[in-house]
């Protein structure tokens, strides 16, 4: 594609109005040679936004980087660039739906076929209305042609080769406000509208619930099919609701009760089949409780085990061979150790805990092996607090150690002003003092851990000795009736088996039995000697000298 050019001075005045002279860089020119026969540089073809595949649009280029115009040729005029120099040309807001632009400094001879000629590369144009005084409106058929047409303010325009000023104008393109524009775009919203609700209305309809299926009417067909399924548990549930609708629409009357009752008992008759659903369901959870459980007291088992090797690996035998590093390292994982075990123990404690809520009456005495579990803890912590004590013991040795190793070095070297030595010091007197305030905190816990267990043994010391006597009083109980069953026997045997020898000893065995049969669960020697002596003065005597040979 050849371009015209009439003017051979248009390439050197649109590099001067870039700011771009003739410069050479090592002996070369820039530019290389124009040749005005031809109307173009020779080894380079002209390039203007007008060549076919150019948009008059450039892709987007960055804000700050500056825009280069080039020249565009048409028949009947050209355009010239504006001085990129120069700032941008002012534009009003764009209105809403704009395919409109005003179009000002036209020139004066400048018609309507110019007019088309420069435009019609922008975009579809559907209507032109021009105005006497240099100035036009055009409309285009798409929105985006009216940015092509905006790239085209501050051109100059001039008709043919000719410099009069009639047929020369600087071009102002902006945008306008049409009528049809607005009324194009609110047409446009009111779709976009009407599309947004019929898409909300079928994304409302997509995640509605689904409508119950309609119950078929009754009949007896559909009364025998209802009962057929009333016994698979699969479909059971379809069928209820069948028949909770037959109910409730009044199909029940004196010829169809009959079968009504059938199906009202074959809904009886899931409810037993629910019963040991849920049974099994118990009986799995119980199982899978024990499991866990057992697994959870295996963890703590290995937990116990770990700790173990923690503490042992503390002793002052081993201990004392390992290095810093290793002993931060041993002490830290010991910490973590013993506070997951513990979350562990809690875990198990409050599981067993359940359990003993859930226990009835007859499982009672279960709860002295909780008790043993509790001093058992107690007493592991305890031996903890104990191993604890015993490690900081060492620590507080092997520190002091230390410190006697640095003041024999100080002696040796005789450098009693030596300030980093000195911090030293003081720098192992403030850990030797929060070791010893540690060491006393632990001893304190110590011995209320200890007071605690005291504490326990003497609580189960009492509750053996309730047992004790709780066992005697039975004992008692069942040798009274064991003696009242044996008082049906005749007198006389007893007389001659037992060893009384007066009237009175027997008068007095007699009232001792009654009283002791009025009170099944026995009585003190003194409840009974004051009632002796109530009684008879002298009986009191007799008694005590009953007692005295007993």
């Amino acid at each position: 594609m050849t371009l015209p050019m009439s003017d051979p001075t248009a390439w050197a005045t649109a590099m001067n109005n870039l700011g771009m002279a003739p410069l050479g860089i090592a002996g070369q020119p820039i530019l290389p040679d124009f040749d005005p026969a031809l109307g173009m540089m020779t080894g380079i073809p002209p390039i203007t936004p007008m060549m076919p595949g150019l948009g008059i649009v450039p892709p987007p280029i960055p804000p700050d980087m500056p825009v280069v115009k080039e020249i565009i040729h048409c028949k009947s005029c050209t355009l010239f660039p504006p001085n990129p120099n120069l700032p941008p040309p002012a534009t009003r807001e764009r209105p809403p739906g704009c395919k409109t632009v005003f179009v000002g400094g036209l020139p004066e001879n400048g018609t309507e076929q110019i007019i088309v000629e420069v435009f019609e590369q922008c975009g579809e144009i559907i209507a032109i209305r021009k105005s006497k005084k240099n100035f036009c409106h055009i409309r285009f058929a798409e929105e985006y042609m009216v940015d092509k047409a905006l790239y085209l303010s501050g051109y100059r325009i001039r008709l043919g080769s000719s410099t009069d000023k009639k047929d020369t104008g600087r071009l102002h393109v902006d945008f306008a406000q049409a009528r049809d524009d607005l009324y194009e775009w609110e047409c446009k919203q009111r779709m976009l509208a009407r599309e947004e609700r019929h898409r909300r209305r079928m994304e409302e309809e997509r995640l509605r619930p689904p409508s119950p299926p309609p119950v078929v009417h009754y009949s007896d067909h559909e009364c025998s099919i209802v009962a057929e399924k009333l016994k698979d548990d699969s479909k059971f549930s379809e069928a209820v609701q069948t028949l909770l609708t037959w109910i409730e629409r009044g199909e029940v009357n004196r010829r169809s009760a009959n079968n009504f009752y059938s199906m009202i008992q074959s809904a009886n008759s899931h409810v037993r089949r629910l019963v040991n659903e849920k049974a099994a369901h118990e009986k799995d959870m119980e199982e899978a409780k024990e499991k866990f459980k057992q697994a959870l007291s295996g963890i703590l088992i290995q937990f116990e085990q770990i700790v173990a090797v923690y503490h042992s690996a503390s002793k002052q035998k081993a201990w004392d061979h390992f290095t810093k590093a290793q002993r931060k390292n041993i002490s830290v994982w010991c910490k973590q150790a013993e506070e997951i075990r513990n979350i562990h123990n809690d875990e198990l404690m409050g599981i067993r805990r359940e359990e003993e809520m859930e226990m009835s009456d007859d499982e009672i005495e279960e709860t002295t092996e909780t008790k043993e579990t509790e001093e058992s803890a107690l007493v592991s912590q305890a031996e903890a607090l104990k191993e604890e004590n015993d490690s900081l013991r060492w620590q507080l040795d092997a520190y002091r150690n230390e410190v006697e190793l640095l003041k024999q070095e100080q002696g040796k070297a005789h450098r009693e002003d030596d300030p980093n030595k000195e911090q030293q010091l003081k720098l192992l007197q403030q850990a030797l003092q929060g070791m010893q305030q540690h060491l006393l905190k632990v001893q304190e816990e110590y011995k209320r851990k200890e007071a605690e267990l005291e504490k326990v043994k003497d609580d189960k010391l009492q509750v053996e000795k309730m047992l004790e006597n709780l066992k005697e009083k039975e004992s008692c109980a069942s040798r009274l009736c064991a003696s009242n069953q044996d008082s049906d026997y005749p007198l006389e045997k007893t007389l001659n088996s037992s060893p009384i020898k007066s009237e009175r000893e027997a008068l007095l065995v007699g009232i001792i039995s009654t009283f002791l049969h009025v009170h099944p669960f026995g009585a003190s020697i003194e409840y009974i000697c004051s009632y002796l002596h109530r009684l008879d003065n002298k009986v009191c005597g007799v008694l005590k000298w009953a007692f005295k040979g007993m």
